[in-house]
């Protein structure tokens, strides 16, 4: 579905990210993924082999999106899809509850999953019209944005930066689908990554989680389960598909 496409992942290193990064490469993606750790870095690189190339640094610093996708046209020859994956909790740094929430994790949390983001789907949409020829955006967002689950998941910054992320993207697809540039969001709900180790090694968070996400037995989303859809959307057969919001939750958002 995604031969000879070029794709640029934010937060392609690990969980999420890695997994499509390795699926796109197995439906004939060349991809550039941008990751912080140096270590994962260098594992993802060994995984997707020649058709990856793997850049380290920080998704938050301006400039660092433009970086990517600039590699991906000197190595790749082109640019038709941005995936957006990198964020995460900012829990360790004063999220939580509003009235426990510090001014210090509000500003980190909306740094990391927000302004990451705007940086990367601004670089893109401006790669897209140099380029001429339309192109794809993907954008990671969260079922806590708009189904929450106050006992296990009250970090108020996170939902209000993956709720921000909605907004964000219709908006964007609305003005630049004139010019053939679609942009959507994937929602997953608790998903078995990094992040998520806090959830997925609490029994009793597994307890209310499996009653959330009855799907195959009632169980944590891995990974791979947000792959074919992903695909899908940063494929010419999603060319229809722009300014969506889809969960991939296991029946989260149905309760």
């Amino acid at each position: 579905m995604l031969s000879q496409k070029k794709i640029v992942i934010i937060g392609g290193t690990t969980g999420i990210g890695l997994s499509a990064a390795q699926a796109f490469v197995r439906q004939g993606a060349q991809v550039v993924v941008l990751g912080k750790d140096k270590e994962t870095s260098i594992r993802a690189l060994e995984v997707l082999g020649r058709g990856g190339h793997v850049l380290t640094d920080d998704a938050t610093e301006e400039g660092m999106a433009e970086q990517a996708i600039a590699k991906c046209l000197e190595r790749w020859g082109g640019f038709d899809g941005l995936y957006h994956v990198a964020g995460g909790s900012g829990r360790r740094f004063g999220d939580g509850p509003l009235h426990e929430l510090t001014l210090e994790g509000w500003e980190h949390t909306l740094q990391l999953n927000l302004t990451s983001l705007m940086l990367s789907n601004r670089a893109a949409v401006r790669t897209f019209r140099q380029l001429g020829r339309g192109g794809a955006i993907l954008n990671m967002g969260s079922v806590l944005s708009f189904s929450p689950a106050p006992k296990f998941f009250s970090t108020h910054a996170y939902a209000a930066s993956k709720a921000a992320i909605e907004g964000f993207t219709k908006s964007i697809a609305a003005f630049y689908a004139p010019e053939n540039i679609r942009a959507n969001v994937i929602a997953p709900g608790l998903t078995e990554t990094p992040m998520a180790l806090r959830a997925v090694q609490n029994e009793e968070i597994m307890q209310y989680v499996r009653t959330r996400q009855p799907l195959d037995g009632g169980r944590a989303g891995q990974p791979q389960d947000l792959d074919g859809l992903a695909t899908l959307l940063l494929s010419d057969a999603g060319s229809f598909i722009t300014g969506q919001v889809i969960a991939v939750d296991g029946g989260w958002s149905t309760g």
